[in-house]
C-alpha cells in the first residue's frame, strides 16, 4: 500500500525530468538562425585575423584537432605553421549553413567547415575549395 502511494510522485518526478531533459537538449542546439549567425561569426572572426597576419588569433580560432595536425605538419608552433599555409584572401560572407554542431562558411574565396565545441565554434577546414564529385579540397584539416 505505501508504494501506490508514492507512485504518482515516481511518475511526477519522471514527466519532470523527462521534460527537463527536452528542454535542455533544445537549447543547447539553438535556434537554427542562432548557430548560423554564430557560426558566420567565428568565419568572419577567423577570415579577419588571417587578413589582418594575426596567427596567433587564427591557431586560437582552429579546433584542438585541426591544430595539432598542422603543427604536425609543419613541425613548428601554430602562429608559426600558419604563416606558410598562403589562406586565400576572403571577400565577405556569401552562405552559411548550420546543421547541428557543425557548419559550412561560404567566402567569396575560401570556405570553411566549423564544429560546436563548449567554448563555441572552431574552424575544422580552411582554405576549401570545392571539387566536382569529391570532398573538397582543404589547405587546413584536421584529422
Amino acid at each position: 500500500m505505501i508504494r501506490s502511494q508514492h507512485r504518482p510522485e515516481r511518475q511526477l518526478r519522471r514527466g519532470l525530468l523527462l521534460a527537463a531533459v527536452v528542454v535542455v537538449g533544445a537549447a543547447g542546439c539553438g535556434a537554427p538562425a542562432a548557430r548560423q549567425d554564430a557560426a558566420a561569426a567565428a568565419g568572419a572572426a577567423f577570415e579577419a585575423a588571417v587578413a589582418s597576419g594575426d596567427h596567433a588569433r587564427a591557431c586560437e580560432l582552429l579546433a584542438p584537432q585541426t591544430r595539432q595536425q598542422l603543427e604536425q605538419d609543419e613541425q613548428k608552433a601554430c602562429p608559426a605553421a600558419f604563416a606558410s599555409q598562403g589562406l586565400p584572401t576572403t571577400r565577405g560572407i556569401q552562405k552559411v549553413e548550420a546543421f547541428g554542431r557543425q557548419a559550412m562558411v561560404r567566402m567569396a574565396g575560401d570556405t570553411l567547415f566549423l564544429s560546436l565545441f563548449d567554448a563555441g565554434w572552431k574552424v575544422v577546414a580552411a582554405g576549401c575549395t570545392p571539387r566536382p564529385d569529391q570532398p573538397y579540397d582543404c589547405t587546413i584539416k584536421g584529422t
